[in-house]
């Protein structure tokens, strides 16, 4: 089904997030407060927030995670914006993407011309085994759950899926942790901001202060390969194969395309948006794509007027790393079965010839979940207007793209973003 282009063109005029991880002592609101100071710093003409007429606020499950419902008025308080009307958007680990195509409605439709959209969760408070509960409720409870099916489960078996029906092996799913902790390192909001040798070599240096024998790998993927230093979850999914638990939140300043002049030269234009559904993995014929990622590709393609080639900047849903290379080939950038092997080859690393996950990705970057949405269009923000410091792309980074999957793909949304 062909899309029909906005009836009012949206731009993006300011975009800000907190750093990722886990912060002790600190309420979703405070993270909050820091993305929007941010966001706020980044429109380069300045604004006056008094004029932000509607917030959608992306997130999960602040009811499980921190006892607190109702969030999108009580962020909207801790920034100041009362009394405009405050809608809280959930769509599991997609949930502030759903809030971004809600505020491209909003303004598209002609009810507001300036509005605030949001990503916030904070997962850290929870011990590990009541964060897996919490998240397992994006999941089917009338079959998956009390099957045991956890999502490290869901994403081993599209892994293993994967591996059968392409030949790939584990070390594909250990190239992709490895590249986004490299790019990761240059992040300075990221939760892991280092590379795996330098994580190497803070576990050889924990041995020598405790007297334990020196582990002596003898390069990153030996160390991805040791049970101990890296653990199987859920195989082939291993601990550096799985997004972290996360903290973080994430705003941006969406304006009508028409007056986007009057806060920046250099505004993010939302060409192309797309969303679709899907059923649980026990209802799919096929277990190695997900095909409300293509459908959301396809519509956003189509209202853009682009294609795979033309992406330069691309942010997709790594929240395990076979998830990356599934994502690169429902988006269209590698054919069916390829992915892995480009993901192996160097080909999607920072400085290779179709780069993902610049910031590092969900793995990380980190993964608070109904932030993630948000937080990767702040990373395409910064690259194509050449403020992403010393992971910046190169050439022209004309056009970006994010891919946002709630569950195993029930939900997924894709953007696009250029310059006019």
């Amino acid at each position: 089904m062909a899309m029909n282009k906005l009836n009012r063109g949206v731009a993006i005029v300011g975009a800000g997030m907190s750093k990722f991880g886990a912060f002790p002592g600190k309420a979703t609101r405070d993270l909050f407060v820091e993305s929007f100071a941010e966001m706020q710093g980044s429109v380069d003409k300045g604004v006056d927030v008094k004029d932000i007429e509607a917030v959608f606020i992306g997130n999960y499950s602040s009811d499980l995670f921190e006892g607190q419902g109702h969030t999108a008025p009580f962020m909207t308080h801790a920034v100041g914006l009362n009394p405009v009307p405050a809608t809280r958007c959930e769509d599991a680990c997609a949930s502030s993407s759903a809030a971004l195509r809600s505020g491209i409605m909003a303004i598209a439709s002609g009810l507001y011309d300036m509005v605030l959209v949001g990503g916030i969760e904070k997962m850290s408070d929870l011990p590990t085994s009541e964060v897996t509960d919490t998240l397992a409720t994006a999941s089917d409870a009338l079959y998956d759950v009390p099957a045991g099916y956890t999502f490290p489960g869901f994403y081993a078996t599209i892994a293993t899926a994967y591996m059968d029906k392409y030949g790939a092996t584990p070390e594909a799913w250990m190239s992709v942790g490895i590249k986004n902790h490299d790019a990761g390192s240059l992040n300075p909001k990221a939760q892991f901001g280092q590379r795996i040798r330098e994580l190497m070599d803070i576990k050889i240096k924990s041995a020598e202060k405790k007297g334990r024998p020196i582990p002596t790998w003898a390069d990153e993927m030996e160390f991805m390969h040791d049970d101990r230093a890296n653990l199987v979850i859920a195989w082939p999914m291993r601990l550096f194969d799985c997004s972290p638990v996360s903290d973080g939140a994430a705003s941006l300043l969406l304006v009508a395309e028409d007056l986007a002049k009057n806060f920046t030269d250099n505004a993010l234009h939302i060409i192309g948006s797309g969303q679709a559904s899907d059923v649980t993995l026990r209802y799919r014929s096929d277990l190695t794509t997900l095909s409300s990622a293509k459908a959301a590709a396809q519509q956003a393609y189509e209202m853009a007027g682009v294609g795979p080639k033309d992406i330069k900047v691309a942010e997709v849903h790594d929240c395990f790393t076979v998830a990356e290379v599934v994502a690169t080939e429902d988006l269209g950038f590698f054919s069916p079965g390829q992915g892995y092997e480009a993901a192996m080859e160097g080909v999607t690393s920072l400085r290779g010839p179709r780069p993902i996950n610049s910031s590092g990705g969900l793995k990380s970057k980190g993964h608070p979940v109904g932030a993630s949405g948000a937080g990767q269009v702040v990373e395409v923000w910064k690259q194509m207007r050449g403020e992403a410091g010393a992971r910046q792309l190169e050439g022209d980074i004309d056009v970006g793209l994010t891919h946002n999957v709630g569950g195993t793909g029930e939900s997924c949304f894709v953007h696009i973003f250029g310059r006019k």
